[in-house]
């Protein structure tokens, strides 16, 4: 299915649809079951440096649970994205540089978790946000990623040009597309005047196709994923179709975005990015 393969901040990945973080991806077995049942990238769950027993959505071993199988893995050829979080700018900065040396191929630093934004704080103010950024990016030389919450205190064109000045590659964004939304995706036209239609779709807008956008939220199909792309994701990621499904909701959507891609006669995933119209 080479037509869902898509490159995202300069790494090549064999599908766009991936796993979001925290989604069947904190325990060995079933990192090792989400390798076997897709091709694509697999992203770890948050880890911070000791490790958390709460809250509960960010329980994990600690990062050097997560380094031993990233070494694992990246011998195998698999592409991996480590996600950070942290109660400190100290410990997102540790974190992140130890994912660095275990040679995984991006790192995304989950600014969006309540744990994080009620901790480290790092949109109480433009600079806070700039001081966590360069300090990652000044102990790294790994793609970065930046997982933002769904509502911010800034907008989306400051964040787009600070993520570009500091050479972060990659915003992952809320895919919280309207639920009245009327599209046809035979061309990929959306019904009415011209709008911002998501938190992806607005950093899409706003990135001058320097940034990557990741759409995470909402994909329970390969209809889902098209949708997401034609807004302006080059890669999705999926949380409750693969928390309900296992491992295999993965190449389901993978294969249905493939086989609508080829409905409508494209070559690539990246054919379609951003490509979305309005009919007002």
């Amino acid at each position: 299915m080479e037509r869902t393969s898509i490159r995202l901040g300069g790494v090549e990945l064999a599908s766009s649809v991936m796993n979001a973080s925290g989604a069947r991806s904190a325990e060995r077995g079933e990192i090792l079951e989400l390798c076997a049942a897709h091709r694509g990238a697999i992203v770890f769950k948050s880890c911070n440096r000791a490790g958390l027993d709460t809250p509960e959505n960010l329980k994990n071993r600690g990062v050097e649970y997560f380094q031993s199988i990233a070494g694992e893995l990246t011998a195998r050829n698999k592409k991996i994205i480590g996600s950070v979080v942290g109660a400190s700018e100290e410990e997102f900065v540790d974190v992140a540089r130890m994912l660095d040396r275990a040679r995984v191929n991006i790192v995304e630093l989950n600014l969006a978790d309540d744990y994080v934004t009620k901790s480290v704080a790092p949109f109480a103010s433009f600079e806070r946000l700039k001081s966590i950024l360069g300090r990652v990016r000044g102990e790294t030389g790994c793609v970065l990623a930046v997982k933002v919450p769904p509502r911010m205190p800034f907008e989306p064109r400051a964040i787009a040009d600070l993520f570009k000045s500091m050479r972060i590659a990659i915003a992952v964004c809320a895919n919280d597309l309207p639920k009245d939304l009327v599209i046809d995706i035979a061309r990929a036209k959306v019904e009415g005047p011209p709008r911002t239609l998501s938190q992806a779709h607005a950093f899409f807008k706003e990135s001058e196709n320097l940034l990557g956008v990741v759409a995470v939220g909402g994909i329970n199909s390969g209809r889902d994923a098209y949708i997401a792309h034609l807004t302006g994701a080059k890669a999705v990621q999926v949380g409750s179709a693969l928390m309900k499904e296992g491992a295999g909701a993965l190449g389901r959507i993978d294969r249905e975005l493939d086989s609508i891609l080829a409905e409508h006669d494209h070559k690539s995933v990246s054919e379609i990015v951003g490509t979305v119209r309005f009919s007002g």
